[in-house]
């Protein structure tokens, strides 16, 4: 019986990983559906399989072998004490400590609001009867409500734990604070042009370095009058130099506009100089030249082999992903690792690899119709090959546009989330709320923490040091 349900369970993990791959890889609504409606079956199916699991009384030496992660240190701790008898229950006698055992518990205490008064006493003086009074101090939104805390969850509940407004408004009202989606919307929007300054910072940073990653996502947008959606596209900028040991800090940028025109990219790079890792979109050809130098994606090359051999488990797209394979064993041995060794480790090793393996795309191509998806794979391959070869002669480059389509992949979760705003001006402020979110992770910040002392200083600070108050300059409590 046992055994039945293990491998039911381990069906059901294969099955959700798949249709997750699938969900991400190409954007499908009735995949997610599917995915998530097998994840509430997993749920269900493992948490049975705990109910119905008889308790085993385990040997001593079976329970020292096993081995328990402990639990964070900088969790505060509540000592419950369970003081024994003082007396001894055979003989009556007195009892004397000889030790303790400790057992610790995780355990979870909810969110709670609290009301910040700010009590401001009026002084007069005897003499001359003057009153003195204390100002009040900038609040996040004038003559609003809200403090910097509760702006902050709200925006991170929203843009990093894809909480839509109606639901925020329906867990708060379960705390006795009835906050409507409206308002919740009206802070977001405030908050949202609060911190301008600081993504203009950011894209300063972002558009300052020598090497970039691109990409775009379609997001729905409501479309005034109409009933109905439209697409938008919400496009990323990432600087991430960590793979050659750069200690620049990693950061993104987002950008909404309402299409996909190549102008859009265009402008938001105008002032950038250097190497783009990119896809194969038609609309920055007019970027590449003296000025911007093109990175292809192998990411993208093995993705269309793979989909090949996924769907007819053809033998010539096995070897062609082989090749490809080699190339990324290399990557896992230089990455972090100073540009020159990069450059000299892929010359010796990734360059034979390289050679073969376009020969051996020279030698396939003309055995495959024309038409057939292995042939359209290798001719994407064929066309991009003085590109995808860059990465061997410059150490700072990578071979993928990898960190681009990993910013993406929260806003892929999320997506429903972009009816909120029913214009374009809620894209652009979506754009400057995922900017900073995914900087602060990016750098391994705690966004809340980080967003929660940001807008309660933001108002009051020099525009001159803005960048003081960037993720990575952020100082926790």
């Amino acid at each position: 019986m046992l055994v039945a349900a293990d491998v039911e369970l381990e069906q059901l993990r294969m099955q959700v990983a798949r249709l997750r791959r699938m969900a991400f890889g190409r954007s499908s609504e009735r995949l997610t559906r599917e995915a998530d409606q097998l994840e509430l079956g997993l749920e269900e199916a493992e948490a049975e399989a705990a109910a119905t699991v008889a308790p085993v009384v385990a040997r001593a030496r079976d329970v020292a072998r096993s081995y328990r992660q402990p639990l964070p240190d900088h969790l505060p701790r509540e000592d419950v004490l369970h003081e024994p008898s003082c007396v001894c229950p055979d003989c009556g006698g007195a009892m004397r400590r000889m030790g303790e055992d400790v057992t610790e518990q995780l355990d979870y205490v909810p969110a709670s609001f609290r009301v910040v008064r700010h009590v401001r006493p009026r002084l007069s003086c005897r003499s001359c009867e003057r009153i003195v009074q204390a100002p009040l101090p900038s609040m996040p939104i004038e003559r609003g409500r809200p403090g910097a805390g509760l702006l902050a969850h709200v925006l991170v509940s929203k843009y990093a734990d894809h909480l839509p407004l109606y639901r925020q408004s329906g867990i708060y009202a379960r705390h006795g604070v009835e906050l409507a989606r409206s308002t919740l919307a009206d802070w977001v929007g405030r908050s949202a042009s609060l911190l301008d300054p600081l993504v203009d910072a950011l894209e300063r940073h972002v558009m300052g370095g020598s090497t970039l990653h691109a990409d775009d996502t379609p997001v729905p947008v409501l479309a005034p009058g109409a009933g109905r959606t439209r697409t938008g596209r919400l496009w990323t900028y990432v600087r991430d130099e960590r793979g050659h040991g750069s200690g620049a800090p990693p950061a993104v940028l987002f950008r909404y506009a309402p299409d996909r025109k190549g102008e859009r990219p265009a402008a938001h790079l105008a002032r950038f100089r250097g190497d783009l890792h990119a896809d194969g979109y038609a609309g920055f050809d007019r970027l590449y030249g003296e000025r911007v130098a093109e990175v292809a994606c192998w990411a993208h090359v093995r993705r269309k082999f793979f989909d090949v051999h996924a769907a007819i488990g053809s033998a010539t797209a096995r070897e062609a992903l082989d090749h490809i394979a080699g190339l990324y064993a290399i990557e896992q041995d230089v990455r972090g690792r100073p540009p020159d060794e990069r450059r000299c480790e892929r010359q010796a090793r990734a360059g034979p690899l390289l050679a073969a393996f376009r020969k051996w795309l020279d030698a396939t191509a003309p055995k495959l119709a024309r038409r057939s998806d292995l042939a359209v794979a290798i001719r994407y391959a064929l066309t991009r090959w003085s590109a995808l070869s860059r990465y061997v002669e410059d150490g700072r480059l990578e071979i993928d546009n990898n960190a681009a389509e990993r910013s993406l992949r929260g806003i892929a979760v999320g997506r429903k989330n972009w009816l909120f705003a029913g214009s374009d001006q809620g894209g652009h402020r979506a754009a400057t709320i995922y900017s900073l979110i995914e900087t602060a992770k990016l750098n391994g910040v705690d966004p809340e923490a980080w967003l929660t002392d940001t807008i309660a200083r933001i108002a009051d600070y020099p525009a001159r040091q803005i960048d003081d108050l960037l993720p990575w300059n952020h100082c926790p409590a």
